[in-house]
């Protein structure tokens, strides 16, 4: 059964962060941040690249402040305590206030659950003082769906392992100071033993990094290339050889997704602004935003994002008594990836051909290209994270109880 209402103290937790938002938030940046949020690493916003970068450190330091960077965290380390329903609701009010999300990377978290005493205190610091950059080195080229079968070998050397192979697909990597990576440390071991959590640092002798250029404009994606690069062994994060399990850890974090659900709904309600505001500019029946298909579209997504949002609450009630999300958080992961490309194709039939120009200067074109943009970055969202096909089989197997293979 799912709950929906807020207890006495959850109405209270809402309304204290609620005042917090309104106090702390720059207001040039939830217009600002609406446009920036889920473009594949493309900036549409009104404000200046070094404006914007300036307001969310001022935000950062007032969510460092209050311990909420890292909530779930102990005190200790700079978090909060926080019990999951409360960082549920936190994230809800500031995904519906269209703040920045400014938090802790899952690799912060897995150290602080797998990490030896001296990673912790060596890197858990940093993560909360926003001063490293992190990057992901999973996907390989004939490693993406299948992640168990990395190919990149960490060959034990003394007190260092000897790192070769190749990264692709790794998002941030010219800019990182840091990667997490699996990597296979025993080549003779079933696929899913044999490899290693790593922490490598990126100005290491032997890794270098190719950007790749996307389709949405930005270079956000990444090759990476490693050549007898040495890693200290102290680096491996949880057991050698065990590592598949460690990075499957990532998975018990931040499961319900109310970012994206609330998001839905916040791009839906700006949608629907835009195309009243093309209807009423044409009163002839001939306007796209007439069509009886289109105003069908934009109610099938207006009902999608409510589902989107119940699938979020089913998570966090689960959390909330202690279950540990599985299947119900691939659910969520399918359904609010294929939402998100149901909802940009709905965007640009509505607004016609010109949401299609790229030009955000261009005045015919709608909210500075943002659908446009939104359109094409939409087209990774069934790819990572795991692709649709993964999600179906989690959800068969685990979910439905249906037989492998």
């Amino acid at each position: 059964m799912v709950d929906f209402r807020d207890t006495a103290e959850d109405a209270a937790w809402r309304a204290e962060v609620q005042r917090f938002v309104d106090e702390h938030l720059p207001g040039e940046l939830r217009e600002d941040a609406y446009f920036a949020g889920s473009l594949g690493g493309v900036h549409r916003g009104p404000m200046s690249e070094a404006g914007r970068r300036e307001a969310v450190a001022r935000w950062r330091e007032a969510v460092r402040e209050h311990g909420w960077i890292a909530p779930a965290w102990p005190k200790a380390y700079g978090g909060a305590d926080m019990k999951p329903m409360q960082q549920f609701i936190m994230r809800e009010v500031l995904s519906e206030a269209q703040a920045p999300l400014v938090s802790v990377p899952d690799v912060a978290s897995t150290i602080m659950v797998h990490g030896s005493d001296e990673l912790k205190q060596r890197y858990l610091p940093g993560f909360i003082d926003g001063k490293q950059q992190w990057c992901q080195g999973y996907s390989e080229p004939g490693s993406g769906s299948d992640l168990a079968s990395v190919q990149t070998r960490a060959v034990r050397d003394g007190d260092d392992f000897v790192v070769n192979g190749q990264k692709i697909w790794t998002s941030g990597a010219a800019t990182a100071d840091m990667m997490f990576a699996l990597v296979r440390t025993d080549p003779d071991a079933p696929k899913h033993r044999g490899i290693t959590y790593l922490l490598l640092d990126m100005k290491t002798p032997g890794i270098s990094v190719r950007p790749l250029g996307q389709m949405t404009g930005a270079r956000q994606f990444n090759e990476v290339f490693f050549e007898d690069v040495h890693v200290p062994v102290g680096n491996a994060v949880g057991e050698i050889n065990r590592g598949w399990y460690v990075g499957a850890t990532h998975l018990d974090f931040e499961r319900s997704s109310i970012g994206n659900a609330v998001g839905f709904r916040l791009r839906l309600e700006k949608l629907f602004e835009r195309v009243k505001a093309e209807r009423d500019a044409d009163s002839g029946r001939t306007t796209i935003a007439r069509m009886p298909a289109v105003r069908s579209a934009l109610a099938d997504r207006y009902i999608e994002s409510d589902v989107a949002r119940s699938f979020s609450n089913r998570i966090i009630t689960l959390q909330n008594r202690g279950v540990i999300a599985n299947y119900e958080a691939s659910v969520q992961k399918l359904f609010s990836s294929e939402l998100h490309q149901r909802l940009a194709n709905t965007a640009v039939k509505a607004l016609g051909l010109y949401a299609q120009i790229y030009d955000q200067e261009d005045p015919r074109v709608p909210d500075r290209a943002l659908w446009g943009t939104y359109y094409l970055a939409t087209v990774a969202e069934t790819i990572g994270a795991g692709t649709s096909e993964i999600q179906r089989n989690v959800i068969a197997t685990r979910g439905l109880g249906l037989p492998r293979g």
